[in-house]
């Protein structure tokens, strides 16, 4: 197998051509597929950022420096398995599944819920367990139509493979309509599983939900409950500062805060204990349910039947 440069003049310019030579057609698909390898391997490690600005779309390879794995991720434990199945059957042997019982091989996803609650742990988990690129796409105020052509321009080459729309709500009216058409496209999406995020899923276009090659399912990722709660401080290993006792006492204090509040409050026990070698178990829950009451501006409807689906 070689690679051979072979310049071919003309009359005021000079075109460079590559050419790879085999001995067979056998022997050349071999290589082709261990350079499509090789390059998949690469992009394990990183991630295709898209972002609008105003001067036009950005894109950028983030280097993958935090791992995220599945066990980080707490999620009533049905939903989880329901989730990552339909992620594990869409990447594993190219879609198999999909060929197997004759299903288009697309598939999209909407993440939803307030923030803090794990949606971004979530994605990076996905990003982090799957043998497939990744590409993270950055909704602003300045996504146009050109945009959407090109992200999904791109993507296409790098199929299968999984695009994240964060912040889809943010989407512009005026856009809407191009980028429903592309999802509609009749090879737009092949090989893409899309994952949607929004933290506010009543600004939702209707039009994008529960519709075959657009968004198949939604998912509401819900405040921990006691039980998820204990486990994700267990697991935080907070139970260096304060006993087993002070631990289900926390928990009870704690109803209705997301992950990122439980990050704050562990935050706030490992300081206390590291200044004064004592907790205020009571104080600082007290404290972060004073701050949690003052954010609480308005109302979150939660009725499945409703939120975000129905104008």
């Amino acid at each position: 197998m070689a690679v051979v440069r072979c310049p071919i003049f003309q009359t005021h310019t000079e075109t460079i051509h590559d050419f790879i030579l085999a001995k067979n057609n056998e022997g050349l698909l071999t290589f082709l597929n261990y350079v499509i390898k090789r390059k998949r391997d690469y992009t394990k490690n990183y991630v295709t950022v898209f972002t609008d600005t105003e001067n036009g779309i950005e894109s950028t390879k983030e280097k993958i420096t935090t791992f995220v794995t599945r066990d980080d991720v707490f999620l009533e434990e049905s939903l989880k398995k329901e989730i990552y199945r339909s992620i594990d059957e869409f990447f594993t042997d190219s879609g198999y599944f999909f060929k197997t019982y004759d299903i288009p091989y697309k598939r999209g996803i909407l993440l939803y819920g307030k923030p803090g609650n794990g949606k971004t742990t979530l994605v990076k988990s996905i990003a982090n367990s799957i043998t497939a690129p990744v590409a993270y796409w950055q909704i602003t105020e300045h996504t146009s139509s050109y945009s959407v052509h090109e992200v999904f321009s791109t993507v296409n080459r790098m199929t299968p493979m999984a695009l994240v729309i964060e912040d889809i709500d943010s989407m512009p009216i005026e856009v809407r309509s191009v980028f429903l058409n592309t999802l509609d496209g009749a090879t737009s999406k092949e090989g893409i599983f899309l994952i949607g995020t929004t933290n506010y899923p009543e600004k939702i276009d209707p039009a994008l939900i529960n519709r075959s090659g657009r968004f198949d399912r939604a998912y509401e990722i819900k405040l921990p409950t006691l039980e998820l709660r204990m486990g994700y401080l267990k697991k935080k290993n907070m139970l260096q500062f304060i006993s087993e006792e002070e631990l289900m006492k926390i928990n009870q204090l704690t109803d209705g805060f997301s992950y990122a509040q439980l990050n704050e409050l562990y935050t706030s026990v490992a300081l206390q204990w590291h200044y004064e070698k004592a907790v205020d178990v009571e104080k600082i829950c007290a404290d972060l349910q004073a701050d949690n009451k003052k954010k609480k501006n308005f109302k979150w409807d939660t009725d499945a039947e409703q939120v975000g689906f129905i104008r």
